[in-house]
């Protein structure tokens, strides 16, 4: 198959009544794609036979209630040997759709605004980005995280190959990668909205802005080249498989092909946005715009449209009119333009544009390598920067621009007072706020003010693992009295935790876990009398009575079992240990200590987990965990969640608060102690011991995403192999969790443990874990 080294017009597909907003290549059949429109469909095309070098629409798809915004196609399935496809709208909505039929299969619900891009990923795996200012990520017809970070709306997301690595870009100028639904890095460079994002291999990536460059990337942060060449807004990127080499599209009227990082080929549309854009499998291009024709490009000689079909594009190219303030004209003095002789000048690279008079009219060219001459892309009409050559007055203000918006033809119509160094997405909100007007109209409002506006847009410290405090022979927080201290293993006292006295490595005697892990070892005299030593140096505002003392000192009795079963604790003995669990942070760690082995009490977990206390016991013992706490209270204030897990009323108040408190607590991952890295390990094993018992996808999704963060920093093996049993809970007998954990790259996580010996117990849970993700 000859090739020409250039692209040439394939064929033109006139199948969409509005903007062609979104194409992507089809799984089935080959060589077929799917485009969107804002005409509220999505349509399947398929290649014609031989010699026939158009397409034929194959399928159309409709569910949107609103304007379809974007596309992808999901991989196929044991289910869906021939993928699906996903769109998204203005309508909020993400729906699903198969080859079979024309309504939707299942439709997504969530985001909040207009879906705006969408990426595919292994295991059925969707991630989705909205004008809302979140990313959400979709399984088996359900939301498992919503990314949040973003302070605008997220306009470009994708996949990357590494498995659990994803990306999105957005309007407030940033891109972020995350890993198991955190935010692991944010990429600043680019002066305005990001609006689309393309992989080139594991570790590199592109994106294009409203600031006309494109970046390069690798994911650990740096920037690695810029390419200028476009002179509007970029719209969107793709990338020639296995390659490095990429198109890109935008606002200027354009697609470049761009080779070994320079622009080679500039091919001009009789459109004013060329929104999207994808590459075929043979290498063919896909392109569709704002007139709601697709056209596809060929380096293929034998797929190139007849002569006659080239010459019509040409004329219709050579037809449109060119404003300039939309364009990189520049501003125009027709006195100073050449004439048509200019143009027996060659131009200097392809893509180059030129400016001639003929007669009072103004036309515009661009030059052509491959056919070594001035190809007419258009009439220029009006001058340049008419608008801004004076302000003008509005509300007493002075304004580059005011607009007169006319949103139905019964109601008044509205000003809309713009400048040239406004953002364009926030003056478009904020006019529709202003009016009462419904958020669907801000595409069209931005971007009315972008297209009459062209030329003129402005755009904690380390924390020692050792024991925290000082002094010989000194009380440690949660130890027993057998000297075992810090180094204790917090289920028994002595050894590390095990599941059963004789493991068989031919049973999985590890997971699923539901009974509460709970710390139990108490050294009561050594409690008390920190307490007391604590009481006398203590402000006199926060002294203790000695009835108090006495009080809390019987309970902790009681509650440790010292005490006859007869004489359970008192309703004052614990409204008196909730009201001193607010002395100052630096001396109430042990009264979290007696907190911590009280709430094992079936009286006090009732009283202090209850419907009315439970929720303010959740905050306090929040507060106490904040990444700058002190590390003795976090430690303390994580056991004691544990331990709430041993009652109804503390599990049914955790699994409520759940969000906020494993949010909190995967916050202490990043201190550096071993106890508190034990501590919440088994506040998630306790978490995913509950939703196996009473099956919740986004918790168990939640369980996931924290155990995957500590994995990442935890290197005390005790706290690795509860989060492994955490993990394995999560996923056992569960096929959504399972497909979650493998997207989010699980098992290539914790595969570095299952050779591991000693203890031979890690080792031999991870093998079962990922045996259940296999």
């Amino acid at each position: 198959m000859a090739s020409s080294n250039s692209f040439k017009l394939r064929c033109s597909i006139p199948g969409h009544e509005m903007d062609v907003r979104g194409l992507a290549t089809a799984i089935f059949p080959e060589g077929a794609f799917v485009s969107v429109s804002r005409d509220r469909t999505g349509r399947v095309w398929v290649p014609n036979s031989s010699p026939d070098t158009g397409f034929s629409e194959m399928h159309c798809m409709s569910g949107h209630s609103n304007f379809v915004s974007c596309v992808c196609v999901i991989a196929p399935s044991e289910t869906y040997p021939r993928g699906l496809f996903a769109t998204g709208g203005n309508d909020n909505n993400i729906c699903v759709f198969t080859l079979d039929r024309p309504q939707p299969l299942y439709t997504l619900e969530g985001h909040k605004n207009t879906v705006c891009t969408l990426s595919s990923g292994k295991f059925g795996t969707l991630l989705s980005g909205s004008w809302d200012t979140t990313a959400k990520v979709w399984l088996n017809e359900k939301c498992m995280m919503t990314l949040q970070g973003h302070t605008a709306a997220v306009w470009a997301v994708t996949i990357l190959p590494e498995q659990g690595l994803m990306l999105s870009g957005s309007a407030d100028k940033t891109i972020k990668l995350w890993k198991a639904g955190r935010c692991e890095r944010t990429f600043t460079g680019h002066e305005d909205c990001v609006r689309g994002l393309a992989v080139i291999s594991n570790t590199e990536f592109l994106s294009c802005s409203n600031d006309t460059s494109i970046r390069r990337w690798q994911v650990t942060g740096e920037c690695i080249q810029v390419y200028y060449s476009h002179t509007n807004y970029i719209y969107s990127l793709a990338v020639f498989p296995d390659s490095q080499d990429f198109i890109s599209t935008g606002e200027d009227r354009s697609l470049r092909i761009w080779r070994q990082g320079e622009c080679c080929q500039t091919i001009r549309f009789p459109a004013q946005s060329v929104w999207c854009c994808c590459v075929l499998p043979n290498g063919d291009i896909a392109v569709g715009a704002s007139d709601g024709i697709i056209r596809i490009f060929t380096e293929a000689e034998d797929r190139m449209a007849s002569a006659e079909d080239l010459q019509a594009f040409e004329d219709e190219l050579s037809k449109a009119t060119i404003d300039p303030k939309t364009g990189d004209l520049g501003d125009i003095k027709l006195e100073d333009l050449p004439g048509r002789e200019h143009l027996n000048e060659p131009g200097n690279r392809d893509g180059q544009t030129r400016l001639i008079k003929d007669g009072q009219k103004v036309e515009a060219y661009q030059w052509s390598v491959s056919d070594g001459r001035w190809v007419k892309i258009g009439d220029v009409v009006g001058g340049s920067n008419q608008q801004t050559s004076k302000s003008v007055m509005y509300e007493g203000k002075e304004y580059d621009y005011v607009f007169t918006i006319d949103m139905n033809e019964e109601g008044p119509s509205m000003k809309l007072p713009y400048n040239v160094t406004d953002d364009p997405w926030l003056v478009a909100h904020n006019f529709l706020q202003r009016n009462d007007l419904s958020p669907m109209f801000l595409d069209q409002v931005a971007n009315f003010i972008i297209e009459n506006t062209k030329g003129h847009v402005v755009g904690p410290a380390q924390i020692g693992g050792g024991d925290p405090f000082t002094g010989g022979s000194r009380y440690v927080p949660g130890s027993s009295n057998d000297g075992s201290g810090f180094g204790a293993d917090p289920f028994t006292g002595k050894g590390a935790y095990s599941s059963a006295a004789q493991r068989q490595t031919s049973t999985n005697i590890y997971f699923p876990k539901t009974d509460g892990v709970t710390f139990e070892q108490a050294n009561a005299p050594q409690i008390i009398a920190k307490l007391k030593e604590l009481n006398e140096g203590a402000p006199q505002e926060h002294k203790l009575s000695d009835d108090t003392m006495g009080s809390l000192e019987q309970l902790l009795l009681v509650v440790c079992g010292a005490n006859s079963p007869e004489t359970p604790p008192t309703i004052q003995q614990i409204s008196l240990l909730w009201k001193v669990s607010h002395w100052p942070e630096d001396i109430v760690f042990p009264v979290l200590d007696i907190l911590r082995l009280a709430v094992r009490h079936p009286q006090v977990n009732e009283s202090l987990c209850g419907e009315a206390e439970g929720v303010q016991l959740c905050n306090h013992l929040l507060s106490l965990m904040r990444p700058d706490g002190r590390p003795a209270n976090q430690l303390l204030a994580l056991r004691t969640l544990c331990n709430s897990f041993s009652g109804r009323h503390g599990r049914a108040l955790l699994v409520s608060q759940r969000e906020a408190v494993l949010s909190r607590a995967a916050d202490l991952a990043a201190v550096f102690n071993k106890n508190i890295h034990i501590a919440l390990a088994t506040l998630v094993l306790n978490y995913a011991g509950c939703f196996h018992i009473q099956p919740d996808l986004d918790a168990k999704a939640q369980c996931l995403s924290v155990a995957s963060r500590a994995l990442e920093t935890v290197q005390d093996k005790e706290a690795i192999f509860r989060l492994l049993v955490a993990l394995g809970t999560t996923v056992a007998s569960d096929q959504t969790a399972q497909d979650l954990a493998r997207s989010l790259g699980v098992g290539s996580q914790i595969s570095k443990y299952s050779t591991v010996s000693e203890p031979s117990k890690l080792g031999e849970c991870c093998q079962l874990v990922l045996k259940e993700l296999q």
